[in-house]
């Protein structure tokens, strides 16, 4: 026959301790207490219903045994809001210090979810997802023209194409087109203008060697004016490109004592009267 349970106070929950241990002591404690035994197998004592204050009850092998404990009150609903909002949620309105304002969703005091950027100084608005603090995924990019002062929508995503080569920046038509960065498989990063999914405009092309690149570009190509840095000869060439060659321009020693494998030839001095004209005589050549 099992002893029968009383029923809890007001205000008290039950919890349940196993107390795994063998021929020791275990010493429970309740001034007040309601206790009931019965033989069990293994030589078990009973349930105990509950216990509020102390005193002492000694056995040997196991206990098993329900204390009673009082519940924890609910927080005050403003109090609990309050707390879920700093965690996460949507917020009005937010400056930060430099004074940019942001409105939208937030996840562990981070900008997260679906939210707007406007920033003071440029005055560019950003409507779209965010990750943690940056902005992440698909969205709107507005920029301030300066001459009609009127915004220009342009759309701003990232693109993980494997877990090493992303593309953050302007999109047109499902195509890489305006200012973006793309980090490459193999290290490359280009960081710059962009049309019809190809390096277009002005660029820069950092190698994952130490090695880059920056100037003009044309259909994924060097094309115009630029110079190139040969990180492993310690060599930089400034002069004019087409279809991503060399045609015209100087080559000359650029922080050669940092080179693996410095050139050993020597660079005399450039003694053209006009290196300039030059210059822009051989780029009329191509152009022509």
């Amino acid at each position: 026959m099992q002893p029968p349970r009383m029923p809890l106070p007001t205000g008290y929950s039950e919890t349940k301790t196993q107390l795994s241990c063998r021929d020791i002591t275990s010493k429970s404690c309740c001034l007040f207490s309601h206790f009931f035994s019965e033989p069990r197998q293994n030589n078990l004592l009973g349930h105990a219903s509950f216990c509020i204050l102390t005193f002492s009850i000694f056995a040997k092998h196991c206990i098993a045994m329900s204390f009673i404990k009082p519940s924890k009150p609910d927080p005050p609903s403003s109090a609990l809001k309050e707390s879920m909002t700093l965690k996460s949620g949507f917020r009005h309105t937010v400056f930060s210090l430099s004074g940019n304002k942001y409105t939208g969703e937030w996840q562990d005091n981070k900008k997260h979810g679906i939210g707007t950027q406007i920033w003071k100084n440029t005055g560019a608005v950003y409507n779209g997802e965010w990750r943690f603090g940056k902005y992440d995924g698909y969205g709107t990019y507005y920029v301030l023209e300066p001459e009609s002062k009127s915004y220009v929508w342009k759309v701003f995503g990232i693109y993980f194409y494997n877990d090493t080569a992303v593309y953050e920046g302007e999109w047109s038509e499902g195509q890489r087109s305006g200012r973006g960065k793309m980090f490459h498989e193999n290290g490359d990063i280009y960081e710059g203008e962009w049309m019809n999914d190809k390096n277009h405009g002005e660029g820069k092309l950092f190698f994952a060697n130490g090695s880059w690149y920056e100037g003009s570009w044309k259909d994924g190509k060097r094309n115009g004016n630029g110079k190139s840095y040969n990180s492993e000869k310690g060599l930089l060439y400034s002069g004019f490109w087409v279809d991503g060659e060399a045609k015209c321009g100087t080559l000359c020693e650029y922080e050669k004592d940092k080179a693996p494998q410095p050139s050993k030839r020597a660079f005399p001095k450039l003694h053209l009267v006009d290196p300039e004209l030059v210059l822009k005589e051989a780029q009329s050549s191509y152009q022509s």
